[in-house]
């Protein structure tokens, strides 16, 4: 694939894009190749799971929802809330005069933070991308995309789950991946984002074909 200077030029694409992998969107001018040490699995993953987003944002023209992140963050911020309390309060009323006050406050901070543990594995579940699919005619409910990624630590195997939850009839459907990073990183460390599309793509399909299918 030729490059130019600040992203990639649709015109050169190599021919396995020209043919229609990647052709339902292009790059933004401003995109530069992802580079990652190839070494360090936490920016591997971190580069994997950004390049399902954007395929998924800019070729099917999903709608990203940050509705778990809001609600892991209005938890992480009342637990913030109630320690910040706790301080002025302890400022302004003195321990022992005070001591009521602290009491109620670490217990509650340490409950909020046991409700973000249950919400992190129970509802997250490793879940960093989600989407709303919109009905064309707006009137059925919209369809929900989620996508998780785990990568066990000295570990070169990216598995990814994609499931998809129809918003008419409830049902869900899932699709896994599971191959080695080698496959899509070259040995700089760079991402060769049409190889990784291809993957994913595939993933993609095989859950709106079982949508057509039912």
């Amino acid at each position: 694939m030729s490059q130019k200077k600040g992203g990639f030029k649709h015109d050169q694409m190599a021919p396995s894009v020209k043919a229609g992998l990647i052709s339902p969107y292009q790059w933004s001018i401003d995109d530069k190749p992802v580079k990652v040490d190839k070494w360090d699995g936490t920016a591997v993953k971190n580069a994997l799971d950004d390049a399902v987003r954007k395929i998924f944002v800019q070729k099917y023209q999903l709608t990203e929802s940050h509705k778990l992140m809001d609600c892991r963050l209005a938890i992480c911020g009342f637990a913030v809330f109630v320690a910040m309390f706790a301080l002025v309060w302890d400022y302004l009323y003195p321990f022992p005069q005070s001591r009521p006050v602290l009491i109620v406050c670490v217990l509650t901070y340490f409950f909020m933070m046991g409700v973000l543990t249950l919400f992190t594995s129970l509802k997250e579940k490793g879940i960093f991308f989600m989407a709303l699919q919109k009905d064309v005619a707006g009137i059925d409910p919209d369809g929900v995309w989620k996508a998780s990624s785990y990568v066990k630590r000295f570990d070169d195997i990216y598995q990814l789950v994609i499931n998809y939850s129809d918003g008419v009839t409830g049902n869900n459907r899932e699709a896994k991946l599971s191959k080695s990073v080698a496959s899509w990183f070259d040995e700089n460390g760079t991402l060769r984002f049409e190889l990784f599309e291809v993957d994913v793509s595939k993933l993609h399909q095989s859950l709106t074909s079982d949508k057509k299918d039912k």
